[in-house]
């Protein structure tokens, strides 16, 4: 049977010089045979040559070792008898190796005792003796039986109160309540209404309300979004004009450096040019002559003349203002009757505050109580996949302390404040070294 595998041969070939005379001399050998070699391997592995496998498929680490072997080596190269000696370890602990006192047995000299630690000497303590309990520096006649006695301890004792002339530095003033506090609290309303301590509730928060009422606070609600996200973008496009306005002045503001720093460097060297020419025409003008006193009373009458309408100008807008602010006295004293008249009108009557406008309460004024404003009121409002009917699928919401507490704040009893941040603690993990203190297992 011929070889399948050889290289084809073509035996009518009469020359070997032509042009494609080479593809029928070259030697495939060991290319062939590689290709076999790999179509068996593939056939063994199943699809993948051996110099593709990875070494895990191929290879097992054993990590145990052979049980044989070791019998072997124990056989061959048995154990010292010290080492089994020290491997039999007692039972009762080692003699440890602290400090022992010293034997009862001494010399029959006694130490002196010293103090430990700072404590109060012996002088010291007869001295404390003395004067708590008798001695000179103590009040031996407290208590007299025959008598009065001589020192009283619970006696009133009346200060000398120092005179006009030797009074040099003021008396103490004494801690006084300040006068607003007897006063009633001042809301932050715009109409200065006073609150109630617990606000009637809108029927569209309801868990399970109506749908006119809800659809009313939805309605109202979301025109309040609506007007804060229309604010929002006015305050945004505003603050972008301004940093555009700030850019171009500052850019014309270079430009216009620019500008002076070349006409200045124009002019130095035009100067040079012309500054003979402008001494000659200035030694050639000719020199001012010396008024008449027709002129000269003439210029007094003029700058009197201003000097008095100045004067006028000034009086009468001092006037003006004087009238101004008396007028503006005349409409606070107004508002001020009307905000009092208002006040004791409204002061502790539950059904005006019970009936008093929901809107009207939220709209603060604008000047507040303390460093920090008021922050806003939480929305309370239930959106349409977020209803249910049932009290048992119901979520809980909203915070009653942090309810009453906006209401103080609203009422003015209580100035507003910054929430505190409490910093955490920079822990640092660090690693014992306990593992290292090791002992040896006890063998009992």
């Amino acid at each position: 049977m011929a070889d399948t595998t050889a290289a084809p041969q073509t035996h009518k070939q009469t020359s070997r010089k032509g042009k494609r005379a080479w593809r029928k001399n070259v030697d495939l050998t060991e290319i062939q045979s590689g290709l076999d070699t790999a179509r068996e391997e593939i056939i063994i592995t199943g699809g993948k040559v051996l110099a593709d496998v990875p070494s895990d498929a191929l290879f097992q680490t054993d990590i145990l070792g052979s049980a044989a072997i070791k019998k072997q080596v124990r056989r061959a190269h048995p154990g010292l008898k010290a080492d089994e000696i020290i491997a039999q370890r007692s039972a009762v602990p080692a003699v440890g190796n602290r400090k022992r006192s010293a034997t009862a047995v001494t010399d029959g000299i006694v130490p002196a005792k010293r103090r430990k630690g700072a404590g109060v000497s012996t002088k010291e303590l007869q001295r404390l003796k003395a004067i708590a309990f008798g001695g000179e520096g103590a009040h031996k006649d407290v208590v007299l039986t025959n008598g009065t006695p001589g020192y009283d301890p619970w006696a009133v004792v009346e200060v000398k109160t120092p005179g006009a002339h030797e009074n040099f530095i003021p008396p103490p003033l004494q801690l006084r309540e300040p006068k607003t506090l007897k006063e009633a609290p001042i809301a932050l309303t715009a109409s200065g209404k006073p609150l109630p301590n617990v606000r009637r509730p809108d029927a569209g928060r309801s868990y399970n309300p109506v749908f006119d009422d809800w659809a009313a606070l939805l309605e109202k609600e979301g025109g309040k979004e609506v007007e804060k996200e229309k604010k929002r973008l006015a305050d945004l496009v505003a603050e972008e004009e301004k940093q555009a306005r700030i850019a171009a002045q500052a850019a014309e503001a270079d430009r216009a450096e620019q500008r002076e720093i070349l006409l200045s460097e124009f002019e130095e060297s035009e100067w040079e040019g012309i500054q003979s020419d402008m001494d000659e025409a200035s030694l050639r003008k000719k020199r001012p002559q010396r008024k008449t006193p027709q002129e000269r009373n003439k210029v007094n009458k003029r700058k009197v003349a201003e000097r008095l309408a100045r004067h006028q100008a000034r009086t009468q807008a001092r006037d003006d203002q004087v009238r101004r602010l008396q007028q503006i006295q005349r409409e606070f004293a107004g508002k001020e009757a009307e905000r009092k008249k208002a006040l004791a009108k409204f002061q502790g009557s539950v059904e005006s505050e019970d009936s008093m406008d929901e809107e009207e309460g939220e709209v603060l004024r604008r000047r507040r109580l303390g460093k920090h404003k008021v922050h806003d009121a939480p929305l309370e409002l239930v959106l349409p996949d977020e209803l249910q009917n049932s009290l048992r699928r119901l979520k809980p919401e909203g915070n009653l302390l942090g309810d009453r507490y906006r209401n103080m704040l609203v009422q003015g009893r209580v100035e507003a404040r910054k929430t505190m941040q409490h910093k955490q603690a920079n822990r640092k993990a660090t690693e014992k070294w306990s593992h290292k203190d090791w002992k040896l297992s006890q063998v009992k």
